[in-house]
């Protein structure tokens, strides 16, 4: 298992900080763009939701070809299209331009979270599958960590060449993603039996692990997809995903807007706050990754998230200095970071199979709708009441929702794993 960690998380770390940035740089690109081109908060709202509308129409479809086809070669064609649309976005100059390079872009990406995590379950038994999970997802935080500073660094390159900072930003930004692509196509194996790296001993032996797996989940490889699509315990952790993808991209998307009106001072320095953030944020994935490995619990790691983030959004709209509000900010950073680890463990636990390749794609696709619904909301609010206090009170509140529905979740048997049946498991992976 060393030797799989090494030669697979690397890369698909590689590939999510930069699936990260392209997707979320537009934030940073708004301390400017919205003043040049003269974006009222409500389109700016628009245009970064309206992603998440493409990117849930293609995602199912984009999975299932994914397991028809090979990972390498698809994750490969996602990286190259997105990188290409993600760069086009210094083109923009109307609000129209804006939301309809965001929606190609989140169709050229649909499919890229799910489809990564479909193939670590090819290659990780479930009792380690949280940490691989974790040191994949730390790449959504860290990818603020560099982000943050090289966004601002990069907006003052405004002016050079007659271009602005923020058409610098995705220009630069969108190119790696094609060259990784292409890296990705030629050196990603798409299971075990694949791998030169591994002997023929290990190869059995990992496969052997991960068919043992399977055994015990709740819809299995042969199952219809009607009974793959109306489980009760998926539809509630779609549901959970809404809400926090609602939780997590409004954070995403207008802290450093907020952050830069809180604190004033440059560019820069709102992207090195956002990224100390960011960085506090890559230490509780990690931290919860493990904790969720070593007691066998999912869903109610996923609880304490949620309540974390609800204490951060009621904490931003109520504290009444500027530093408390920007703790306040970073709890629900935190907290909408930390869950990814237990969260994307628990659909390989209800599904097998390709059904399992369709449910995360699923949960991923719905569930990313949030991802619109979110910021264009806050956005539709700060219009009409100058802030965001009440946006965020109310988002308090879908967090505590969510802590419900994982609690709620967590009474199912396939998901309250014995913590010492997890730490045998865990021993015998490692």
């Amino acid at each position: 298992m060393r030797r799989v960690s090494v030669r697979i998380l690397p890369l698909v770390f590689v590939l999510y900080v930069c699936n990260f940035l392209d997707r979320t740089n537009v934030a940073m690109a708004a301390l400017q763009m919205n003043r040049d081109l003269h974006f009222s908060s409500s389109a700016y709202g628009l245009g970064v939701g309206i992603f998440f509308v493409g990117y849930a129409i293609f995602e199912v479809p984009s999975n299932i070809i994914l397991v028809r086809v090979g990972a390498s070669t698809w994750i490969a064609r996602i990286m190259i299209s997105w990188g290409l649309i993600a760069s086009a976005m210094m083109f923009v100059r109307t609000p129209l331009h804006f939301y309809a390079l965001r929606f190609l872009l989140g169709v050229a990406e649909a499919g890229f979270l799910p489809g990564i995590i479909y193939y670590l379950g090819q290659w990780f038994p479930d009792a380690a599958r949280a940490r691989a999970t974790s040191w994949f997802m730390i790449a959504a935080p860290f990818s603020a960590v560099i982000g943050g500073p090289l966004g601002g660094a990069l907006l003052g390159m405004d002016g050079i060449f007659q271009m602005a900072g923020w058409q610098w930003l995705f220009l630069l930004e969108g190119v790696p993603a094609i060259l990784l692509g292409i890296l990705v196509l030629v050196s990603l194996p798409d299971n075990p039996s694949q791998a030169r790296w591994l002997s023929s001993e290990q190869c059995a032996w990992l496969t052997a692990r991960l068919m043992h797996d399977q055994d015990g989940v709740a819809v299995s490889e042969g199952a219809s997809m009607f009974r793959t699509l109306m489980q009760k315990p998926l539809w509630l952790l779609i549901t959970a995903y809404f809400l926090f993808f609602c939780l997590g991209f409004v954070y995403l998307f207008w802290a450093p807007t907020l952050i830069h009106e809180i604190l004033g001072g440059s560019e820069f320095e709102t992207g090195v706050v956002v990224g100390i953030i960011a960085l506090l944020s890559t230490a509780s994935l990690l931290i919860v990754g493990v904790s969720s490995d070593r007691t066998g619990d999912r869903a109610l790691h996923v609880m304490a998230c949620a309540l974390i983030t609800a204490i951060g959004y009621a904490g931003a709209a109520l504290f009444p200095t500027p530093i408390a509000r920007i703790c306040g900010l970073a709890l629900v950073s935190i907290g909408t970071i930390a869950f990814l680890a237990p969260f994307w463990c628990i659909p390989s636990m209800l599904l097998g199979g390709t059904a399992a390749a369709a449910g995360i794609a699923l949960v991923n696709a719905i569930g990313s709708l949030g991802g619109f619904v979110g910021p264009y909301a806050t956005g539709w609010i700060r219009d009409r009441t100058g802030g965001t206090s009440d946006a965020f009170l109310i988002l308090a509140c879908l967090a505590m929702l969510a802590a419900a529905i994982m609690f709620a979740l967590s009474r199912y048997s396939v998901l309250a794993k014995p913590g010492a049946r997890n730490r045998r498991l865990s021993r015998a992976a490692a």
